[in-house]
């Protein structure tokens, strides 16, 4: 039997009322009892849980890890992304900082000489 998530519990609660779905604390849960009792409904075809986003450590058929990993999927970085990553940015920031120093050095030599 499924656990539904949505923002909006109480809009989905009421839809499966209007569609036959007895719901509520009257309600006994044959499969799903771990659901609290004002987000169950059940139809003639099973039960449903109807969760909302803040009961998400309440659900017992999807972890919080497991949604994680598909709403917030490890991102690779930038360094990784580029051929050489940091090192390039690192070694072409020396070579034109050492670049700039000895053009102004030579400019100061020229200058007293």
């Amino acid at each position: 039997m499924p656990e539904v998530l949505t923002k909006y519990p109480d809009v989905v609660l009421r839809v499966l009322q209007g569609n036959d779905a007895r719901c509520g604390p009257r309600v006994t849960p044959r499969i799903l009892q771990q659901c609290p009792r004002d987000r169950f409904c059940t139809l003639e075809t099973g039960e449903i849980c109807v969760y909302g986003l803040p009961d998400i450590p309440k659900m017992t058929q999807i972890r919080s890890e497991e949604l994680a990993a598909v709403v917030c999927p490890p991102k690779t970085s930038a360094a990784a992304a580029v051929p050489g990553g940091l090192e390039s940015i690192g070694l072409a920031l020396v070579f034109f900082l050492g670049f700039g120093i000895g053009r102004l050095l030579g400019r100061r030599t020229a200058q007293k000489g």
